[in-house]
């Protein structure tokens, strides 16, 4: 109980810090997801609301398909990009029929609303190198049975949708067995390498006609319709009634060979998307272009201060918390085997995973990215607090009991310090991990050193990778070197003479 009451301020400044990060913002936030063409379009949605007047803010590269839904639905964003074909598979699945009506429906239900089409349609197909599949007969999805050794590679959404792998093999009857999760971009170079045969494709990919790819025949009629639309918070119309007009002035205004077009400028020709969406704006609306551009070193420097925030808060609430769980490990034994237990279990769980699950607690951004990294955090401190307290020789303790001094005042002024630097290297390992691991916040909207190797991987641009990369590891040794000065002020001088001897 008193451990508890000691770690509750620290609980209550996390939370604090977590509210702060989730502060309601009056301007219209717009979503996309991790691939090119959403997030286009919703730099196109997000340049359309700030020319009719509204402050609006785009959080792109948030993720997949349930990312983005339940963002939308815990209020982190109020619009974003989708295709019906999705929303029908993987979000409101069982409607009693395919028409447009059930679909608005049932999102009705769900206090969402969807626009009209934006004027195309982007479907799933499957795709090889032109002359492999000529060269193996292979025209159709049908045609891939005759042919088990093929190397397929799917994006994970593709993977695991019900309307992707698992409805294709079941559909087709499909025989490979050496089927392999590839980030979509990245399966593209894989497929041109020959390292698969066969990728899930979206048909407006600009990567298409670049890498002379062939688009196989759905001959089966399984993929359903993807038409691009845009679904919003019901709410919106009632905070923003002309964020909803701007959004149906988009409505049939974006054709197949346009959006194919579009994704070209920014995959192919390395145009920035929001040059891109300006273009589109300028020649289908007559609007006057966004002119303002963030120049690299500017850009650089703000994905290292949000990088910094990340590290910096999550880090200090787990020292906080950590210590006094470390110094209650040591202790009461009876404890130690609980405190570790649930430290490690944290542990065991992966990055990403981890993050997803906070999104419902949470929402996107900062806060959950926070709320991760403070709890990969705890463990490492919390061994080093306990293993320092139990290397202090029995007889140092002993000396202490005979000097009078109460047990608080023996663990302030002898086990603390005396532990000092096995705490410190604790801390330490939790900001150097904190530091990587802050990276993967960009795929839920936090910012940081992670969103320019995001970028860089989906455009395949070597120089935004490492825009990222070189600062991260740049940081990861200043914070060793920090450590090693903050060593010298806070380990007791004759520890640090024992220890360099």
């Amino acid at each position: 109980m008193t451990l508890g009451l000691r770690a509750l301020p620290a609980w209550i400044g996390l939370a604090a810090l977590v509210a702060a990060c989730r502060t309601p913002s009056d301007e219209v936030r717009v979503g996309s997801k991790k691939f090119t063409e959403s997030v286009v379009l919703g730099e196109i949605l997000t340049q359309n609301l700030r020319g009719a007047g509204l402050p609006a803010e785009h959080r792109a590269q948030l993720g997949g398909t349930q990312v983005l839904w339940h963002a939308l639905l815990h209020g982190d964003i109020d619009l974003y990009p989708d295709y019906t074909g999705t929303i029908r598979a993987d979000i409101v699945r069982d409607l009693p029929d395919g028409s447009e009506e059930s679909l608005r429906a049932a999102l009705a239900r769900l206090h969402v609303g969807m626009s009209s089409s934006l004027g195309f349609e982007d479907s799933y197909a499957l795709g090889m190198k032109a002359g492999k599949a000529q060269s193996l007969g292979v025209t159709r999805i049908s045609d891939l049975r005759s042919h088990p050794q093929l190397r397929l590679g799917f994006s994970e959404e593709f993977l695991n949708r019900a309307d992707g792998w698992p409805a294709v093999r079941t559909r087709y009857g499909l025989p490979q067995t050496d089927v392999r999760p590839l980030d979509h971009d990245l399966a593209y170079r894989a497929l041109a390498a020959d390292e698969i045969d066969v990728m899930d494709l979206y048909t407006t990919d600009a990567e298409i006609p670049y890498y002379g790819l062939a688009v196989l025949d759905d001959d089966l009629d399984l993929f359903p319709d993807y038409h691009a639309v845009v679904l919003y918070r019901s709410d919106l119309p009632l905070r923003a009634p002309a964020a909803l007009d701007t959004v149906r002035t988009l409505q049939g205004r974006i054709g197949v060979e346009e959006m194919r077009r579009l994704n070209a400028r920014v995959k192919l020709e390395r145009v920035p998307e929001s040059v891109a969406a300006a273009e589109f704006r300028v020649a289908t609306f007559g609007a006057r272009p966004e002119t303002s551009r963030e120049g690299r070193g500017r850009r650089v420097g703000r994905a290292l201060a949000e990088h910094l925030a990340l590290v910096a808060v999550s880090l200090s609430a787990a020292v906080v918390v950590a210590v006094p769980l470390g110094i209650a490990a040591a202790r009461r034994r009876r404890l130690r085997a609980a405190i570790l237990a649930v430290a490690g279990i944290v542990q065991t769980i992966p990055t990403l995973a981890l993050l997803v699950l906070l999104i419902p607690i949470l929402g996107i951004g900062a806060a959950p990215a926070v709320a991760a990294l403070f709890l990969y955090s705890v463990l490492p401190i919390v061994t080093h607090t306990m293993a320092g307290l139990d290397a202090i020789p029995s007889s140092l303790l002993e000396s202490a009991d005979v000097l009078g001094l109460s047990r608080a005042a023996r663990l302030r002024k002898v086990e603390l310090p005396l532990a000092s630097p096995s705490v410190l290297a604790g801390i330490q390992t939790s900001a150097v991990i904190n530091v990587g691991t802050a990276t993967l916040g960009a795929l839920i909207g936090a910012g940081g050193l992670g969103q320019p190797i995001l970028t860089g991987i989906r455009l395949d641009d070597l120089g935004l990778i490492l825009e990222g990369a070189v600062p991260a590891a740049l940081l990861a040794l200043l914070v060793q070197a920090v450590f090693a000065g903050a060593g010298r002020l806070i380990v007791p001088r004759g520890l640090r003479l024992r220890r360099d001897a």
